[in-house]
């Protein structure tokens, strides 16, 4: 019997140090998550004291800092147009998941999947008609994706569709969209409907993720899979605006002969831009959330 009382000892002294490892090691971790969101608020706080002219100064600074990195890592800039389709093509799938698992589709706007379908089906009408390549492939595999996305919301799962959050009418975007395309298209020489079509397909990506947005504001919170969608738009519409905007520089480039031969080139530009700008906001909270590993993400009102 006393010869095993070193060992009964040893045992017990062995399971309190793991005990008390285990408590040092949650300890540890929750100061570290504490400092950890004290810095974020820190931060949110000095981002909220500063005034509308400073954050947009901030955001076009950093803006800019981005298109440098990417102009000096990225030695062909139409390489980020296929990221910025492969980005929009993981968003859909964060979407498939979603209603996969959870089996509804609350917090989604069926408006969106529509004008996503049609300025994807343009462009790949027109892919195939003026310039068939890697973009094509991509923008089939997003269109099949998304017109999955909208049969599984009208058919599977219409019962949890928020119909009446999703307000924003379709022809309010598509008329406008078609006016300026009618105006302003690209001057080649291609049939000229097909050129029509084509600038109608960029206006419309520009503002297709409106009904989203203000579907998301009258809500105010986001949950995590709608949000990841979202932000991963609005990523691909950064890396899309950038590869723009980088073609300027580029002096062989299309856009960068086009600029002052016309009103298209300018156009393209500012639909570029105005996407970005659009999810800019959003983008923004969705980060601050990620940050302090919320499970939602929550908007301020106004943000459309």
């Amino acid at each position: 019997m006393t010869s095993g009382a070193p060992v009964e000892s040893t045992a017990i002294t062995a399971t309190t140090l793991a005990v008390f490892n285990r408590h040092l090691g949650h300890e540890m971790g929750s100061f570290e998550d504490a400092k950890r969101k004290a810095g974020i608020h820190k931060a949110q706080q000095w981002l909220r004291a500063r005034s509308k002219t400073e954050k947009v100064g901030l955001a076009t600074l950093s803006a800019v800092l981005a298109l440098v990195l990417l102009y000096v890592a990225i030695e062909d800039h139409d390489t980020l147009f296929v990221m910025a389709e492969a980005v929009h093509f993981v968003g859909i799938g964060f979407l498939a998941y979603k209603l996969v698992r959870e089996q509804n589709c609350a917090g989604l706007s069926l408006k969106t999947q529509h004008l996503t379908a049609i300025f994807l089906t343009i462009r790949l009408y027109c892919s195939f008609m003026m310039e068939y390549d890697i973009h094509t492939l991509l923008d089939l595999l997003t269109l099949l994706a998304t017109v999955w996305v909208i049969y599984t919301m009208h058919f599977k799962l219409h019962g949890s569709y928020n119909q009446q959050m999703d307000t924003l009418h379709v022809h309010y975007i598509l008329v406008p969209c078609a006016m300026c395309a009618v105006i302003a298209h690209p001057s080649t020489s291609h049939f000229y409907l097909n050129r029509v079509l084509w600038a109608l397909c960029v206006y419309v990506e520009a503002v297709s993720v409106l009904p989203q947005l203000r579907m998301m504001q009258k809500a105010k919170v986001v949950e995590r899979f709608t949000a990841n969608y979202v932000f991963a738009l609005g990523v691909a519409r950064f890396l899309s605006c950038a590869h723009w905007i980088l073609q300027v520089f580029d002096g062989e480039s299309y856009l960068a002969t086009a600029i002052g031969s016309g009103l298209w080139p300018v156009m393209v530009l500012f639909s570029e831009v105005v996407q970005t700008f659009i999810l800019a906001d959003f983008c923004y909270y969705y980060m601050i959330s990620s940050l302090e590993g919320g499970s939602v993400v929550r908007l301020p009102a106004g943000l459309v």
